[in-house]
């Protein structure tokens, strides 16, 4: 439940990070005003005897987090999406965070396999190795099915970790009320809306059946995708608490130097990367939001693999429209015009100017299309980004920030593999396809046949609903007639949008 109870862990965080020296960065990475601060200081610095120690050879961020457990571990992860909430340094910081959990034995985990699948388990696998991989929810190992030999990866839940994560979500709850009731400023961040975020993601990676869903789906997609493969999933030998899916045999993204003792171009498997993950989230989105190193790797085949499929982005199919407008906008280097596809789609408060809402676009726009893009730094451009966001009151969707995000880390592991990539060239042929299908003559005709199944799937009903809706404003007074409501569109454009717009329009200008 989330009441005063939850104080005491709170005060154990607060301890934890005055103890480690972590206190002070997090409250000046997150830009925290003064109220906040004092609040911060009396649930750690007279406690802070209470807090755990963690690793002295560790950042002290990442100290305090690490120290604190599981929970903390993977909320520490998603703010890593969260540059708006964090500031893209301390975002950097947590991206590395690594899960520095111990597994738990293999009887243990051998025992939650039995009872989930319903078998012992030298009836369903004639190999079971020890831990292969441990993180904060899960641990991974190499297993070989008994029907026909194939080579899996089983992953298994830690046991309790349910119950220990709802324990500190309650935690995060309070925390993010009292934050928003103390600095009404932060509102603008959602800090609840943060947490409900991080609470949907965990609980989704608790339920391994979701994640098998998720790696189901994205094989679907990306079955046409020369060069780009994923492990699926076997269904009947997975359940809440075990996923079984394909092994994946290959070299780890961040193994450059055996890539390149492979024989495999790094160049060319930095620009599959970007034009990999764009087209994942423009033509179909729906794309794999945790594509850091650690979950690729290179196929003895050259293809690129990716796993663990916990942390997935979905953006609709009106929202990519709306990328496309203002991509096209920055094409043509019209910040009119693309400041005018925010106002108008309510995505910038109306008690905004728009004149100079077009220009701070300018201000971001003019730097990119002028410089070498194989210099631009994507961290200081969105850092530039969430300054304009912040003084013209832009609120923040969290799907469309963690497409920035990925973005930035996209971007990290192709100059990881060619230093010298020019990731908006590599962009340019999958933009130039989504453009041409989604806002040409083509997009308007298949548009207008969709309204017409539309209408006339509805046609049989559409006489009473007109009447009913007729009948209902002919029992109105007179002024409740005159007063309808205007649909709201209050809904913001985050950062996201405008560096998806500034990233992809240079690609095609």
């Amino acid at each position: 439940m989330r009441g005063p109870h939850n104080i005491w862990r709170l005060i154990r965080t607060g301890a934890t990070f005055e103890r480690t020296g972590a206190m002070g960065a997090a409250l000046d990475a997150m830009a925290a005003p003064a109220r906040v601060r004092l609040a911060a200081r009396i649930l750690g610095w007279p406690f802070a005897w209470l807090g755990y120690r963690g690793d002295p050879t560790l950042p002290p961020v990442t100290r305090a987090i690490t120290a604190l457990g599981p929970a903390y571990i993977k909320f520490g992860q998603i703010l890593s999406t969260r540059p708006d909430v964090v500031g893209a340094q301390m975002a950097e910081q947590l991206r590395v965070l690594q899960d520095r959990l111990p597994p738990f034995p293999t009887s243990t985990a051998r025992a939650m396999v039995v009872a989930e699948l319903g078998q012992p388990v030298e009836a369903l696998f004639t190999e079971f190795s020890e831990p292969v991989a441990a993180a904060s929810i899960a641990q991974v190992h190499y297993a070989r099915r008994a029907d026909d030999g194939a080579e899996v990866a089983v992953k298994v839940l830690r046991p309790g970790i349910e119950a220990a994560f709802r324990r500190d979500l309650d935690a995060f709850h309070l925390a993010a009320n009292l934050i928003e009731r103390l600095s009404p400023a932060s509102r603008r961040l959602r800090p609840r809306d943060v947490v409900s975020h991080f609470q949907s993601v965990v609980l989704g990676e608790l339920d391994l059946r979701l994640e098998a869903a998720s790696a189901s789906l994205f094989a679907e997609n990306i079955g046409k995708d020369a060069g780009f493969t994923v492990p699926h999933p076997h269904w009947a030998l997975s359940s809440r608490r075990v996923m079984t899916s394909d092994w994946v045999h290959g070299t780890p993204m961040s193994d450059v130097d055996a890539i390149r003792a492979a024989g495999h171009d790094t160049g060319a498997l930095a620009s599959r990367m970007i034009q990999l993950f764009l087209s994942h989230a423009l033509r179909d989105g729906f794309f794999h939001a945790d594509m850091h190193q650690g979950n690729l790797r290179v196929g003895p085949n050259g293809d690129i693999v990716a796993f663990d499929f916990g942390i997935m982005g979905e953006i609709d199919e009106y929202t990519r429209r709306t990328y496309a407008e203002i991509i096209l906008g920055f094409i043509q280097r019209d910040y009119t015009r693309v400041a005018r596809v925010h106002f108008e789609a309510g995505y910038v408060p109306r008690d905004q100017n728009m004149a100079e809402f077009a220009r701070a676009l300018r201000a971001v726009g003019e730097p990119i299309f002028g410089a070498d893009a194989s210099r631009i730094s994507m961290a200081n451009l969105l850092s530039y980004l969430f300054d304009v966001t912040d003084r013209f009151g832009m609120q923040t969707r969290t799907e469309l920030i963690l497409l920035q995000r990925t973005m930035v880390v996209v971007e990290g592991v192709a100059r990881s593999l060619d230093p010298q990539i020019n990731m908006w060239e590599a962009a340019r042929p999958v933009v130039q396809d989504y453009v041409r299908d989604n806002l040409g003559p083509r997009a308007a005709l298949r548009d207008g046949l969709r309204i017409a199944q539309t209408v006339f799937r509805f046609g049989p009903v559409l006489p009473d609903l007109i009447e009913t809706r007729l009948g209902e404003l002919a029992r109105k007074p007179e002024p409740a007639r005159r007063a309808q409501p205007r649909i709201a569109t209050g809904w913001i454009v985050p950062v996201a949008m405008l560096a998806a717009g500034l990233v992809l329009g240079y690609a095609l200008g």
